[in-house]
C-alpha cells in the first residue's frame, strides 16, 4: 500500500515478500555500525523481522518504516518511515539506503516527505530522531531537515549512546 510520494520516490507499506530486500538493507555494512545487528540472515528471519516490526506497528499505530522505491525503475532502495519505541517518549524518523543511492539527496528527500506526512496527515507534534554517536552523516542530514540535538540518550541501561535529535512545529 503506497503511504506517500516525492519527486523521485515511492514510499509504501513493507509485505513478506520483501524479505530479499530486508536481508541486503540489513546486513549492509552502514547499517551494522551504525544502526545495529537485527541477527537477519535469511529470507525467513527478513519475514519474521517485518511481521514482528513494520506490519505488527501498522496494526498497532498506522504508521512504521516504509519501503523506499524508485519512480523511475522501481527499484528498491531503503527504508523511511516514523517508528514509536517503548524506549523513547515520543515517536522517532528512521531512515537508511542502500550505498548506491547515498549521497543522491535521496534520504533528505524521502525524510522531509516523511516529516511532511507525519504531521499533517499522523498530526504528530514532536518528532525526535537518533543516531550512533559516530555517524554525522544522518546527523547533519536531520540538522538539514530542521531537527536539533537536544542531549545523548540510551536505549537501554546496557546499549551504547546515541545522540537524540528533535524536531517541533
Amino acid at each position: 500500500m503506497r503511504v506517500l510520494e516525492t519527486e523521485r520516490l515511492i514510499l509504501r507499506r513493507l509485505h513478506a515478500g520483501d524479505a530479499p530486500f530486508i536481508v541486503e538493507l540489513l546486513n549492509d555494512p552502514a547499517w551494522l555500525k551504525h544502526i545495529g545487528d537485527r541477527g537477519v540472515r535469511t529470507l525467513d528471519d527478513a519475514r519474521r523481522y517485518i511481521e514482528n516490526g513494520p506490519l505488527e506497528m501498522y496494526a498497532r499505530l498506522g504508521f512504521g518504516l516504509y519501503l523506499v522505491e524508485q519512480k523511475a525503475d522501481g527499484a528498491a532502495i531503503g527504508l523511511c518511515g516514523i517508528l514509536k519505541r517503548d524506549s523513547l517518549e515520543h515517536a522517532d524518523l528512521g531512515f537508511a539506503l542502500l550505498p548506491d543511492y547515498r549521497g543522491l539527496g535521496l534520504a533528505h528527500e524521502a525524510a522531509a516527505g516523511t516529516m511532511e506526512y507525519a504531521r499533517e496527515t499522523l498530526g504528530l507534534a514532536r518528532i525526535v530522531a537518533i543516531t550512533s554517536q559516530e555517524n554525522d552523516t544522518s546527523g547533519k542530514l536531520l540538522l538539514k531537515l530542521g531537527f536539533r540535538f537536544e542531549r545523548n540518550v540510551r536505549l537501554s541501561e546496557d546499549a551504547e549512546e546515541l545522540r537524540l535529535y528533535a524536531s517541533d512545529p
